[in-house]
């Protein structure tokens, strides 16, 4: 499959590279990672003034239309030059789902904020043992006349230590791993008694452990239906896994790109390693591995787009596919520039750790194998 982009999607991806080849080398991506903060403000309001945040939104909701494909599009730039930035957190998943399942008010008030670049969020859904089970929740929420009160913990969510706001799922109703009554909740990053434990993820971002100790939370702040929450994490996550084989298909594009170039200038023997036939070998599965994911990463972005019924058995085999595919890139990549293929200087290690992140986001590529399996089975 081979997408032919619009005129508008070719502008967008155009004015994407054009921004990140002139402000967002690899250099500069070292230095803001460096930083207190660990990513940048202004890039955050430059992405926004270009309308990469608005980009994904229906018109309807004061956003550019662009669905999916757009996501798809921004992503793939992002994961070429290694973004830090938390877009896919406050734009493919909160704003995902507030446009999916927030009420109109809540549309109106949140929307325009992540649009304009004035608001970061994140979401807190996972817990230490729910693995990747949307409906494995010991989070707690008690209603107490006007309002929920909050109380548990969430594990490892990525951007909250940048975030303004958090969607954080809880059960309303129900046992441990019920389906019905998980809901979701807008909490305010700062609210009294809800404490973060940060730390910095091998690929360079920020993330943190959440402590909610009775946090008091205004019942219209409720996202969505009380006790439909997994529903709705379900189908972020079917965006999510498009979004991030996006990013992923990115990475594999450069690490096939370094490696190649490497292996025309890198001599051994007297000769360039290119010329070697196993290593020409090697080179050609990458880049099959790389057009296969391109072609699944398409499909399940037109699929997601048209919304057809099998689009999460669907996301399940793009993760699956595209979390090995990259994992082998990453690896041959790694090994071809030989003990340099891991040191900091270079960017071939730092795409390896990329996609290590990603592969276990949503659900690793045996997760997902599994999960595919299951769907084919009971369809």
């Amino acid at each position: 499959m081979d997408i032919q982009l619009t005129e508008e999607q070719e502008l967008l991806r155009s004015s994407i590279q054009r921004f990140l080849r002139e402000q967002y080398d690899f250099d500069e991506r070292r230095k803001i990672v460096a930083t207190d903060e660990g990513w940048s403000r202004r890039h955050w309001k430059s992405f926004a003034e270009l309308g990469l945040c608005a980009a994904p939104f229906q018109e309807s909701s004061g956003g550019l239309g662009g669905g999916s494909l757009a996501t798809m599009i921004v992503m793939q730039e992002f994961g070429r030059n290694l973004v830090v930035e938390p877009y896919f957190e406050t734009v493919v998943l909160a704003g995902g789902l507030i446009e999916d399942v927030g009420s109109p008010e809540q549309r109106q008030a949140l929307l325009p904020k992540i649009m304009e670049g004035e608001a970061i969020w994140a979401l807190a859904w996972a817990e230490g043992r729910s693995r990747y089970d949307f409906n494995n929740v010991t989070t707690t929420a008690r209603r107490q006349g006007d309002k929920f009160v909050l109380s548990g913990t969430k594990a490892a969510v990525v951007g909250a230590p940048w975030a303004d706001k958090l969607i954080v799922s809880a059960r309303t109703s129900g046992q441990q791993r019920d389906r019905d009554g998980v809901s979701l909740f807008v909490v305010d990053r700062h609210a009294a008694n809800l404490h973060l434990q940060s730390f910095k993820t091998i690929d360079g971002r920020r993330a943190a452990e959440l402590t909610l100790m009775k946090v008091e939370v205004p019942a219209s702040q409720m996202l969505g239906s009380e006790g439909e929450g997994v529903a709705a994490l379900e189908a972020a996550r079917d965006r999510a896994i498009a979004a991030l084989c996006a990013e992923a298909v990115g990475a594999m594009t450069e690490l096939n790109s370094a490696t190649l170039e490497y292996s025309k200038t890198r001599k051994q023997f007297g000769v360039a390693l290119g010329t070697f036939q196993v290593l020409q070998h090697r080179m050609v599965d990458m880049f099959i591995a790389l057009e296969e994911s391109i072609s699944l990463t398409q499909h399940l972005n037109l699929t997601l787009a048209s919304k057809e019924p099998n689009g999460s058995k669907l996301a399940s085999g793009a993760k699956t596919k595209v979390g090995y595919a990259a994992r082998f890139v990453a690896e041959q990549a790694v090994q071809l520039h030989g003990g340099m293929g891991m040191s900091d200087e270079l960017n071939v290690g730092h795409y390896f750790k990329r996609i290590s992140s990603i592969n276990i986001q949503f659900g690793d590529p045996a997760y997902h194998l599994m999960r595919y399996a299951q769907l084919d089975a009971a369809a």
